[in-house]
């Protein structure tokens, strides 16, 4: 698995005509050979207007990186984004309202700052497709560059542990809080960026241990391209 994950990388970064991307596939070829014990991840979570990413716009960004399979909580960080109109009906879901976004960056500032801190780094989201699908959408209207991102999709792992157990999977099973109560997690608010960020991290860790021999996990068993 190890080895077909690098081939992918080291096949777009060779067939890449941009800087930006090959620089972003040649810094995940290390990354994908390590051991999960021994990673540099990045549990991440946005909210948005709406489930499209060709039409909805982003509002916030959490990160919280995951190194050597511990959390890192002091260097956790969000953003609010700038958006074109107003959040409308969404604000229902996430809370947030467009008086708070007047302080936030730009979707360009917003996607710098993601590349920058992600570059290396293999992503954790939960539902892996949804924030990866605007986080491309965004990068390529930034700078024109497709870049394909890295993720460990928490909600697929938790697919694949409970059909493997032969479980009927009902509406709602794979909810990050149906999952986390699964693990005796802790009850979080949700819709926030960060903290879903953090519930995710979270998640991650207790499904790996809860694999048996986490030290020998390597993340290109658990970690595809979206």
């Amino acid at each position: 698995m190890g080895f077909a994950l690098r081939s992918q990388l080291c096949w777009r970064a060779f067939v890449s005509r941009s800087d930006l991307s090959k620089q972003y596939y040649r810094s995940l070829i290390p990354a994908v050979g390590q051991l999960f014990s021994e990673s540099s991840l990045m549990a991440v979570d946005l909210e948005m207007t709406g489930l499209d990413p060709d039409r909805d716009q982003i509002l916030s960004i959490g990160l919280i990186p995951i190194e050597n399979g511990m959390l890192q909580l002091n260097r956790a960080e969000q953003r609010l984004i700038q958006i074109n109109g107003s959040v409308g009906d969404s604000a229902t879901i996430h809370g947030i309202v467009d008086h708070q976004l007047q302080d936030g960056v730009s979707i360009d500032s917003a996607v710098e700052w993601f590349l920058a801190r992600t570059r290396g780094k293999l992503l954790v989201a939960h539902h892996s497709p949804l924030d990866l699908g605007f986080l491309q959408t965004a990068i390529k209207r930034v700078t024109g560059v497709s870049v394909k991102l890295l993720a460990i999709d928490t909600l697929a792992l938790e697919r694949k542990r409970l059909l493997r157990q032969q479980d009927v999977l009902k509406e709602g099973t794979l909810r990050l809080g149906a999952c986390r109560s699964r693990y005796d997690l802790p009850v979080y608010a949700a819709h926030s960026a960060l903290v879903d960020a953090l519930a995710c991290g979270e998640l991650l860790l207790a499904q790996v241990a809860a694999l048996g021999e986490q030290h020998q996990v390597s993340v290109a068993e658990l970690c595809h391209l979206s």
